[in-house]
């Protein structure tokens, strides 16, 4: 017999008292941003909480790198601008592809088992810290795409100096909020309880 589960006990509307529960439920992706630079105290704080985050065997089979050069950020930005021009131009916003952040942490992964999944736990861990911290994040995986695919763009990915064997895996931007996005909707029917007699 299965039970469908009660939006996990939380009342529509309500402030939660639990400040990690409160974070998860008020945490937003954001893809507008200040023209403000973030501190690097604060990327490194968001960096070491992604690496406590739980990893299979505690093996930390992935790599970090943080990127707030304007020089990248722009370089990157002119070579999207070449090969994907109409992109750009739909969005009025639009300063630069890492949805206009001024600051991006990179996640590489090593291949095998697993891996996808601890890259994972470590990047809701950077951006509930992001948040917490008054910062906003968006993760992005176009970037990824551009980075990896564009012979254009391999000096950037190179400049990146991930080991031998470890691939890019997705991007954070990361930068002081210029939007207080609405939650989207959440299915709480995709969430049951399983009895089994």
């Amino acid at each position: 017999m299965v039970c469908v589960a009660a939006s996990c006990g939380r009342q529509e509307g309500s402030k939660e008292e639990n400040p990690v529960i409160e974070a998860i439920m008020s945490r937003r992706s954001i893809r507008k941003y200040q023209d403000k630079a973030v501190p690097r105290d604060l990327l490194a704080k968001i960096a070491d909480c992604g690496i406590h985050a739980p990893n299979a065997r505690n093996a930390q089979r992935w790599e970090v790198r943080i990127v707030d050069s304007p020089a990248f950020i722009d370089g990157v930005t002119k070579v999207f601008l070449a090969e994907k021009p109409e992109v750009a131009a739909r969005n009025t916003f639009f300063k630069n592809v890492f949805r206009n952040a001024p600051a991006i942490i990179c996640v590489a992964g090593q291949e095998g088992n697993f891996v996808d999944i601890d890259c994972g736990l470590m990047g809701q861990n950077m951006m509930l810290a992001a948040h917490s911290l008054g910062l906003g994040t968006c993760c992005l995986g176009g970037p990824v795409d551009l980075l990896t695919k564009s012979e254009a763009a391999r000096p950037y990915y190179e400049a990146l100096g991930f080991s031998e064997g470890y691939s890019l895996k997705y991007i954070l931007a990361v930068g002081w909020p210029e939007e207080a996005p609405d939650a989207r909707p959440r299915d709480a029917g995709k969430v049951r309880f399983v009895e089994f007699e």
